[in-house]
C-alpha cells in the first residue's frame, strides 16, 4: 500500500467535498456527510475531511503508480471544482 495526504488551505472544504462526492457518485463509490466524504478509486481509496480554514486529504492506492495517478486526479478535478479560489495542494507521502 501507499499513502499521501494533503492539506489544502481554503474556508470551503465543505462545499468542495459534496460537489467531489456528487460529481464522482455516478460511476465510484461514495459516501459523504456535511464534514467528509470518502471516494473509492479502481485501485485507491480517498478521504476528505473539512475543518475551518482547511480540507484534509488523505489517499492510499494499491502501489506508488496508482497513488501518484490519483493524486492528480483528485488535485485536478478539486481545482475545477474551486474555479473561483486558487489552492495550493501539495500531496505529501506518507512516511514508512
Amino acid at each position: 500500500m501507499s499513502e499521501s495526504h494533503a492539506v489544502v488551505s481554503t474556508t470551503s472544504g465543505s462545499r468542495y467535498i459534496n460537489r467531489l462526492c456528487k460529481h464522482w457518485q455516478h460511476k465510484l463509490s461514495v459516501a459523504h456527510d456535511e464534514h467528509q466524504g470518502r471516494v473509492t478509486f479502481d485501485g485507491g481509496v480517498c478521504h476528505m475531511r473539512a475543518e475551518a480554514g482547511a480540507l484534509h486529504l488523505q489517499l492510499t492506492a494499491e502501489d506508488v503508480a496508482t497513488r501518484e495517478r490519483l493524486e492528480e486526479v483528485v488535485a485536478v478535478h478539486l481545482e475545477r471544482m474551486a474555479n473561483r479560489e486558487t489552492l495550493d495542494i501539495v500531496w505529501q507521502p506518507a512516511v514508512t
